[in-house]
């Protein structure tokens, strides 16, 4: 069978929620490699999950939010939990009126109602039930790549409850469908086929992660800027941007996107180049007259945070690169993310820039937040003894853009 239907669109998926219908949402191959049906809590009937029972023949969920959960009082089913996906299953439940044994479509639909009603209470509950909560990623899909999360993200964007009931799809013989029998399933029943990887980019690109809390006038030794303070509402932490003109008006605008170095840019630290590179991007944009600085606070060491930075840098000392110390370490090479950045850079108007970096990883992250970059200007630090080991790492293994001449000089 040719594989020849196309994923539908998000922003169609997203309709359709709001409508009540279900849709199917597949996840990556690597992970699950499954696909759930899903319809929004508030939306759901004794037809739908009992069409979810006869075709579907998986186990029906509904994913909530920490803080619905919590107001019912509904703790995580186990206290360490070693599922293979760690599914944040709680307490199973049954809401108490109305309902006989619980296992019915209709029964399992009034669970589901009530779960949703802002006026329910933890008291109108019996535990264990037939209706299985699971508890959603706050950051949604950005912060874990599952179903449980595309059922929170897809209402929410939905304009309904915050609350999506999914069931698994298997085959007739109880194996799990894959990819093509999903295709048959969508056109069998008239269902919009989506995909996580989709609803990500979507979110990347579509929503703002962060709001603005003040502006003020910021004379430096590399110039005269004005700077807008932000709040991260994924983190909590709070982001600064320099601007220098009016960015708004120009095209391929240098902008650099700074993640915080305490060590290289308030302790001096050689290990490194960042103080080195914020400043000749403060000056870089202080000489052009237009162009922006974005400050990132808590992405310390790649993401990792300061006291995990000097951990690795011990192992740095022992002979590990970089990169080996961080896996020594059971890091992530990277654990930065820009949709911050991006959000700053859409608040400000500002859409086409020339980007002030090295990192080719930097740069593809930042175009996948849909910011459009037409530039790219290198940032090449001094290369001392120090900081050598650090800089050929980053050229040879995370493919930075820095110069041959320049590093094997320096070697």
């Amino acid at each position: 069978m040719e594989l020849n239907m196309p994923f539908s669109r998000i922003e169609d998926a997203i309709e359709a929620i709001a409508r009540g219908e279900m849709i199917i949402v597949v996840d990556d191959e690597d992970r699950e490699n499954e696909g759930d049906i899903l319809i929004a809590a508030d939306a759901v009937t004794p037809v739908a999950i009992a069409f979810m029972m006869k075709h579907a023949r998986g186990l029906v969920c509904i994913s909530m939010t920490d803080e619905r959960l919590d107001e019912l009082d509904m703790p995580l089913m186990v206290s360490r939990n070693s599922e293979s996906m760690m599914t944040a299953f709680t307490v199973s439940v049954d809401v108490i009126a109305g309902t006989t044994s619980g296992i019915s479509a209709g029964d399992r639909a009034a669970t589901i109602r009530a779960l949703v009603d802002p006026h329910a209470t933890p008291l109108d509950f019996a535990r264990p039930g037939h209706v299985f909560p699971l508890r959603a990623n706050p950051q949604g899909v950005l912060g874990r790549q599952g179903h449980t999360e595309a059922a929170v993200d897809f209402t929410r964007l939905a304009g309904r409850s915050p609350s999506g009931v999914i069931c698994e799809i298997a085959n007739d013989d109880g194996s799990m469908a894959r990819l093509p029998q999903l295709i048959e399933f969508a056109e069998a029943h008239g269902l919009l086929l989506v995909t996580i990887e989709d609803l990500i980019a979507y979110r990347r690109k579509n929503e703002q992660f962060v709001e603005r809390i003040g502006l003020a006038e910021m004379p430096t030794r590399f110039g005269d800027f004005k700077a807008i303070s932000y709040r991260d509402l994924n983190k909590g932490v709070e982001h600064i941007a320099l601007i220098k003109g009016d960015c708004r008006k120009g095209t391929r605008v240098p902008v650099r996107v700074h993640s915080e170095c305490l060590t290289g840019e308030v302790l001096g630290s050689l290990r490194c180049d960042c103080g080195e590179q914020l400043e000749m991007a403060l000056s870089i944009i202080n000489d052009e007259g237009a162009g922006c600085l974005i400050y990132l606070r808590g992405q310390e060491g790649r993401g990792i945070g300061l006291g995990k930075k000097i951990a690795a840098y011990g192992l740095q000392d022992q002979g590990l690169d970089t990169l080996e110390a961080n896996r020594a370490l059971g890091l992530p090479d990277d654990s930065r993310d820009y949709l911050a950045a991006a959000s700053i850079l859409r608040d400000l108007d500002i859409d086409d820039i020339t980007l002030l970096t090295n990192s080719p990883a930097k740069l593809e992250a930042i175009q996948e937040c849909g910011i459009k970059i037409t530039g790219r200007r290198s940032l090449l630090a001094a290369c001392k003894a120090t900081n050598v080991s650090y800089l050929l790492t980053k050229k040879e293994k995370f493919g930075h853009f820095l110069d041959t001449a320049w590093t094997l000089e320096a070697g």
